[in-house]
């Protein structure tokens, strides 16, 4: 089925030359699309213990909040974009059912990888894998009903064209739920939070062995859009109803969007 004509079906992907942003640095966007992937194939093993420790487990109740928030029913199909180790994958499976689907996509292999085992590992079936970049995504129009990104977008090398290929796959009013790090706005809480994100490296050379990957996140993190720039963007790709709920006083944000009818 073809897309309607009032929605974008074309990207405006970085040209080659483009600088973009790896953390503090200005890279080219094949050079940030393969630090990305040396990044979390560095922390794959243990990613999930490093988010549970930063967040305090407050991440987990971040993405229930996000499950919460979609609207998602039994039969239908999911895009869980950027699902790394697949907790939101796990979510999603059991309230889609076996009339439904869910699809974990993520660039990197060693990522995949642990959320596969973990899958199987939990009993949990009907999740398909498959390994492709957020910004061109190997998908028909009109493929899902939800799609849904947890502190991946960040990380994509083009976000304008990921946002558009993502609307390009769901189907009419369907919904985009990005669940990120974002801005404090609150003085006190900004201060605090940039206390503790310059324990992460230490940390991540204790737990990890390699505390590289969490200076890039705090660097991410501080490059990322603000929640009204995010919400900017989904709007000029083509959502609607664009807006934004901010957690722990902004810290993080849920932004939504909804799939023109």
């Amino acid at each position: 089925m073809s897309a309607p004509t009032d929605r974008p079906t074309s990207k405006t992907i970085a040209s080659p030359g483009e600088a973009v942003d790896f953390g503090f640095q200005k890279v080219s966007p094949d050079e940030k699309t393969r630090r990305v992937g040396e990044v979390f194939k560095a922390v794959a093993d243990r990613y999930d213990v490093m988010n549970d420790l930063m967040s305090f487990g407050t991440h987990r109740l971040m993405k229930r909040m996000t499950v919460e928030m979609s609207g998602v029913r039994a039969g239908d199909r999911v895009l869980d974009l950027a699902g790394g180790t697949g907790d939101l994958s796990l979510l999603f499976a059991p309230i889609v059912g076996p009339s439904g689907s869910v699809v974990l996509t993520d660039i990197n292999a060693s990522m995949m990888q642990v959320g596969r085992d973990r899958l199987i590992d939990e009993g949990v079936a009907g999740v398909d894998f498959v390994q492709a970049s957020g910004d061109a995504l190997p998908y028909p129009d009109n493929s899902f009903d939800c799609c849904v990104i947890a502190f991946g977008l960040r990380n994509f090398t083009d976000k304008a064209a990921a946002l558009e290929d993502i609307l390009r796959v769901l189907v009419p009013g369907g919904v985009l739920l990005v669940l990120e790090f974002s801005k404090a706005e609150n003085p006190v809480i900004a201060g605090l939070y940039g206390a503790f994100q310059n324990l992460w490296a230490p940390a991540g050379r204790a737990i990890v062995g390699d505390g590289e990957p969490y200076k890039y996140l705090v660097e991410s993190i501080a490059v990322h859009p603000s929640q009204e720039a995010l919400k900017l963007m989904m709007s000029d790709a083509g959502f609607e109803q664009a807006e934004y709920h901010n957690l722990v006083g902004g810290v993080a944000a849920i932004h939504r969007g909804i799939a023109p009818q």
